[in-house]
């Protein structure tokens, strides 16, 4: 083998495991992904109060850190301007237990009485979701799950 092709392909190895290198940190910079997620309404009935829960599973490479949940009326403010992370500060988080290597399974329940639900508006609800990684980094869902209020 010539010196010249020895270089050239010993510059490639160079070059293409830079580049997987490059990959595998990118990779592990990506933000929480969100899977498996849903959201079940139960309208308060008699003397019982109802309920929303709320289950998403959540990877992050990271570790996940934090999970916070707001559901919405589709007719509401956010379907005209948009929901941002700033929106999701200071709303209720939800409980996250481990359920694989990078992944944790986060629940969210919240009770909802007889009043609530009266002046609670009628029709389609969407439940957003702000997932935040160990790392800093964050994914914002603002329709991760949806119910109906009859």
């Amino acid at each position: 083998m010539s010196r010249r092709i020895g270089l050239s392909v010993a510059a490639g190895v160079v070059v293409l495991g830079g580049a997987g290198a490059f990959a595998l940190a990118y990779a592990g910079e990506q933000p929480p992904a969100l899977a498996h997620s849903t959201a079940r309404y139960t309208a308060p009935e008699n003397d019982r109060d109802g309920s929303l829960t709320f289950v998403t599973d959540v990877t992050a490479s990271s570790g996940v850190k934090s999970v916070k949940v707001l559901a919405w009326p589709e007719k509401s403010p956010f379907a005209k301007k948009e929901l941002t992370a700033n929106d999701m500060a200071a709303v209720d988080p939800a409980v996250c237990k481990p359920s694989g290597e990078d992944t944790a399974r986060c629940t969210y329940t919240a009770k909802v009485t007889g009043s609530d639900a009266e002046s609670s508006p009628r029709g389609v609800w969407h439940v957003a979701v702000l997932a935040t990684a160990q790392d800093g980094s964050t994914t914002l869902d603002r329709e991760a799950a949806g119910f109906t209020v009859r």
